[in-house]
């Protein structure tokens, strides 16, 4: 308000009313007014994005400690090794389908971290609900690239971004085997990623992966606590009973089996993408048909092992 200028008094001297000088240029036609927060700028690079999370809540930075941590435990703990890791696609979308095992599965972070280092292309892992309702961990699991499971969450990475989705059709049902049944896969669900890969448009790669049913085996169940906490299950593992010493730690590191990983050939569908609905038949055939690719792959693996513990 400039200095010579002095508010007009109404009538009514319960109110008192300031008007701010108008300048010339701005009688316009009346608009609504909002208030517009100031767009940040860009970095050198033309991003706008303040934070390295990006829509899925990977973080860049997370991700790079997550390997730095990981690391030491990949190569010489459960010294990692691979078989046809130039079939991963070196570009384009691809779902990525393993078997899974383990209470804690050593199989996911393995793949992922095999992946983004010998590779360099990022892996979104597809997890159940439960992830992202465990304080912490759910936010944890989230910066390191894992997305809830859904059907449109997986086309708009597959098909819209061409990314690498990572899944696991067999779910708890897998993770959750007793020692005594291991290697021998659970269902495939009902096909729902030969659908997604379909609709996406994109070749599914199937992942056998032997050594995580022996890093941290399920010796039994306690169902009254898996109930109360509201958990698929509450495993005893031989790990408890094997670093007992080390207190709460002991029932989160695994015990050191060699991770042998074998990436079988990629499974292309001669369907038109993008299609509201498929062939029920066809697409439980094709689920049936990888998993028996997996599990014989899976044989073949073990019958070539030496030994649990050094492949």
């Amino acid at each position: 308000m400039a200095p010579s200028e002095k508010p007009t008094k109404t009538a009514t001297k319960a109110r008192r009313v300031v008007k701010l000088p108008v300048p010339a240029e701005a009688h316009t036609p009346s608009v609504a007014l909002a208030v517009v927060p100031s767009k940040p700028e860009a970095d050198q690079h033309g991003d706008l994005r303040r934070s390295d999370v990006d829509e899925w809540g990977r973080s860049a930075k997370s991700r790079d400690l997550a390997r730095r941590i990981y690391g030491p435990l990949y190569r010489s703990w459960h010294r990692v090794e691979w078989d046809g890791l130039d079939k991963i696609p070196s570009h384009g979308g691809a779902l990525l389908v393993s078997n899974h095992a383990g209470a804690i599965p050593g199989d996911a972070p393995a793949i992922m971290h095999g992946i983004e280092e010998e590779i360099g292309r990022p892996v979104y892992g597809l997890a159940d609900e439960m992830f992202k309702r465990l304080p912490i961990a759910g936010t944890l699991w989230a910066r390191t690239g894992g997305v809830l499971a859904h059907p449109d969450n997986a086309y708009r990475l597959l098909r819209e971004q061409q990314q690498l989705a990572l899944v696991f059709p067999e779910g708890t049902k897998g993770t959750g085997k007793y020692y005594r049944d291991r290697y021998q896969l659970r269902r495939f669900g009902r096909g729902g990623f030969v659908q997604i890969a379909m609709r996406a448009g994109v070749p599914i790669v199937p992942i056998a992966v032997v050594g995580a049913e022996e890093a941290m085996p399920i010796l039994w169940k306690n169902t009254p606590l898996a109930k109360m906490l509201g958990l698929p299950y509450a495993p005893i593992t031989a790990n408890m009973l094997a670093f007992a010493a080390l207190g709460p730690l002991g029932a989160l590191l695994p015990l050191p089996a060699k991770i042998k990983i074998r990436v079988l050939d990629p499974v292309s569908f001669d369907v038109e993408p993008d299609q509201p609905r498929y062939s029920r038949s066809l697409v439980m055939d094709e689920s049936e048909h990888i998993r028996q690719h997996i599990q014989d792959a899976l044989l073949d693996m073990l019958r070539d092992r030496k030994s649990v513990w050094f492949g």
